[in-house]
């Protein structure tokens, strides 16, 4: 009897500290910042002045034309421009800085400050599987 109950704690710490190195490896993975050709960013470009229907249009077209852009969304109501690109082909602010050129609109780019990033997905910071992912990046 003692001899069972110590082969099913021995197989039952194996097991946890198994899951406990699986789980660290998939936090590991899933957290790495390293963008490959399938990572996607969004971003958005604030437009300071009016737009019309039909320059949206125009801006959209243009946009979805651009190396490395994946998906254009414009609002010509608030005037923003929301888009995803591969992050490997190009970049936001040469994205942000050829918009301006190309239409000779006041416009810039939005960039969050750390405020704006720490206050935008509450669960992020304070969640137990990054609390982890930081303990492990720490030690490797």
């Amino acid at each position: 009897m003692k001899k069972t109950i110590k082969k099913v704690l021995l197989y039952a710490s194996a097991t946890f500290l198994f899951l406990v190195v699986v789980l660290a490896v998939h936090i590991y993975y899933v957290y790495r910042p390293a963008p490959n050709a399938n990572t996607r960013v969004m971003a958005r470009i604030d437009i300071k002045q009016p737009v019309t229907q039909d320059e949206a249009n125009n801006i959209s077209t243009w946009m979805s034309h651009q190396k490395g852009i994946d998906h254009v969304m414009i609002n010509p109501q608030n005037n923003i421009v929301v888009f995803t690109f591969f992050p490997v082909k190009t970049t936001g602010d040469k994205i942000a800085e050829d918009f301006k050129t190309k239409f000779n609109l006041e416009a810039e780019r939005f960039v969050p400050t750390q405020n704006d990033l720490k206050s935008g997905c509450p669960v992020a910071a304070t969640s137990y599987t990054y609390k982890v992912y930081k303990l492990i990046s720490q030690i490797i």
